[in-house]
């Protein structure tokens, strides 16, 4: 079989699996299927990581400061932006497809025989998300590493990845999302997620909602475990961003941050750690929220390294901080005009978005392309948006589970009014669409239009293939 057809093959089988859109609220399968391979995600240590934003991106920072320690490293992520290798990576590269077909190989008549099992008892075999989780956590014994960093699914104590106990537990800001299935309140969520908490281990905590808070610190109350929390035992002390010029795809600028060019887009930022206190650390990521994301990523670490006592050597910590990249994640992919996506899919995350738009970029005209999935707020999405993007160009995302553009296009017409919003179902068009609408746009004392590309992680996914497929810069 050539690799081309087993990879094939393997897709089909894993993706075949009911899909991790709707997850089982169980742990005893995958834990069965890890224990019939003889446990091996209990042979490393592991940094467990939920929230509602800015998860993977605080998972990524973590992981490359890890390895700056010379640590060797497991990242698990999800979901991935159109390639599955993405989502396990070793020592900062994915998954190679002949390792993961040999991963494959090796668990696939342990998933079986559990499947077998699961029949038997007359419940539903391992779902993708399950099969996953148990091929990265066997990937990464096999390797070995040194430290795994895991991000889970969906929620946290009935998420498949919660069968490890992780020795520091993290948490970035919890809002509401997948309401459906977590709860339709904030309290309810986080207490969801506050199931990765594991007795006498570590707690490390983003600025939360009251609401949340309290069901972190009931949590680790009753686990005996340690709370490190944002604002308390450490903050971002103050951030520099660096503007990026209209038309520039990687080049800082403007009144922001003095950065070398060749750096790229970022922001320069100062965060008291729970051991130390850093100064000027140059961010290669956009937004006041990925320095948040950086501080809590240097006090996990600071936590899993050194108990919370160790400083972060400066040379480590420069270069963990270089290395870190956050794909799709405020992401500036091409110029002429100037194209950023964004993965915020919620109220928050857009709010976000928003802030992070109009400190890092001066644009005299903003055209957003807008796709949500139907389980999404997307009125409060557009609502934290509307100041920032004046029109909008509906279409629709590469899911089955994508709001109509019609219907997207009537709430968006709501809440704006139609003189700002273009129904275009084809994505290609409403790209396209979009960067007439930004060219088009009137040069104001050297600001020109730009276009912004969001509500939908698959969205983002497809919009990156086809601006890497396309010059976008071409007249």
């Amino acid at each position: 079989m050539s690799d081309s057809t087993a990879m094939t093959a393997f897709l089909d089988a894993i993706y075949g699996r009911v899909g991790e859109v709707a997850p089982k609220p169980r742990l005893a399968p995958t834990r069965r299927a890890l224990e019939l391979l003889g446990d091996p995600h209990r042979s490393y240590p592991i940094v467990h990581l939920t929230g509602t934003n800015g998860k993977t991106s605080t998972s990524r920072i973590t992981e490359s400061l890890l390895r700056a320690h010379g640590l060797r490293t497991g990242l698990f992520t999800s979901p991935d932006l159109g390639r599955l290798n993405e989502r396990i990576v070793v020592d900062g590269e994915p998954i190679s497809d002949e390792r993961l077909l040999e991963a494959w190989a090796d668990i696939t008549p342990y998933l079986e025989m559990t499947d077998r099992e699961l029949e038997a008892a007359g419940e539903p075999s391992l779902t993708f998300f399950e099969a996953l989780t148990v091929l990265a956590y066997a990937a990464f014994a096999d390797t070995p590493i040194d430290v795994g960093v895991i991000e889970v699914g969906m929620g946290g104590e009935w998420d498949a990845t919660n069968v490890a106990d992780g020795q520091v537990a993290v948490f970035t800001p919890i809002d509401l999302d997948h309401t459906q299935r977590l709860g339709s309140t904030v309290d309810a969520i986080a207490r969801t997620k506050s199931g990765i908490i594991k007795p006498g281990r570590s707690v490390v905590s983003a600025r939360q909602h009251p609401e949340a808070l309290a069901e972190l610190e009931r949590a680790a109350e009753l686990n005996e475990a340690d709370v490190t929390l944002e604002d308390r035992d450490f903050r971002v002390l103050g951030r520099t961003p660096a503007v990026v010029p209209v038309g520039s795809a990687d080049t800082p600028g403007g009144t922001g941050a003095s950065v070398p060019a060749s750096r790229g887009p970022g922001q320069v930022v100062d965060v008291q750690g729970r051991a130390g206190r850093y100064e000027r650390l140059f961010v290669p990521l956009l937004g006041a929220h990925q320095a948040e994301n950086t501080a809590v990523a240097i006090a996990a670490v600071e936590t899993f390294v050194g108990g919370g006592k160790q400083p972060i050597a400066r040379e480590v910590l420069d270069e963990g901080l270089a290395q870190a990249t956050s794909p799709g994640r405020m992401q500036v992919v091409s110029s002429a005009p100037t194209l950023v996506v964004d993965a915020a899919h919620n109220p928050h995350g857009a709010a976000a978005l928003a802030a992070a738009l109009t400190e890092s970029f001066s644009f005299s005209r903003l055209v957003a392309v807008l796709a949500v999935l139907g389980d999404k707020d997307a009125a409060g999405i557009i609502r934290a948006v509307e100041g920032v993007v004046d029109d909008f160009v509906v279409t629709t995302a590469p899911s089955d589970r994508t709001t109509d553009p019609d219907e997207l296009a009537r709430t968006v017409v709501g809440i704006v009014g139609a003189d700002r919003v273009v129904v275009e179902p084809d994505l290609e068009r409403a790209l396209e669409t979009a960067r007439e609408l930004a060219v088009d746009a009137p040069v104001d004392e050297g600001r020109a239009g730009g276009v912004v590309a969001f509500g939908s992680i698959t969205l983002i996914a497809k919009v990156l293939q086809l601006a890497g497929d396309d010059d976008w810069s071409a007249p």
